[in-house]
């Protein structure tokens, strides 16, 4: 059984993550992306994204799918 002595702290685990690029989450087996959520201002847009009403965050969502499009075929 493991105790908390040998269970590794949260700042080792993102140390961890850093010094390998990848995430806490991916080391802890939450997800099979490895790219996901690395940057904390990305984490935070999406945070704040969730947090807006939902009028607002479908206007915002379907703003940033045309431009993505756009981008994808190069019109931007």
């Amino acid at each position: 059984m493991r105790t908390r002595r040998d269970a590794p702290s949260i700042e080792a685990a993102k140390k961890l993550a850093k010094i390998l690029d990848t995430t806490v989450g991916y080391l802890l087996g939450e997800t099979d992306r490895a790219d996901l959520f690395k940057n904390p201002a990305m984490l935070q847009r999406l945070q704040d994204i969730l947090n807006l009403p939902s009028k607002e965050k479908e206007c915002l969502l379907m703003t940033v799918d045309h431009f993505i499009k756009a981008a994808k075929i190069n019109l931007i």
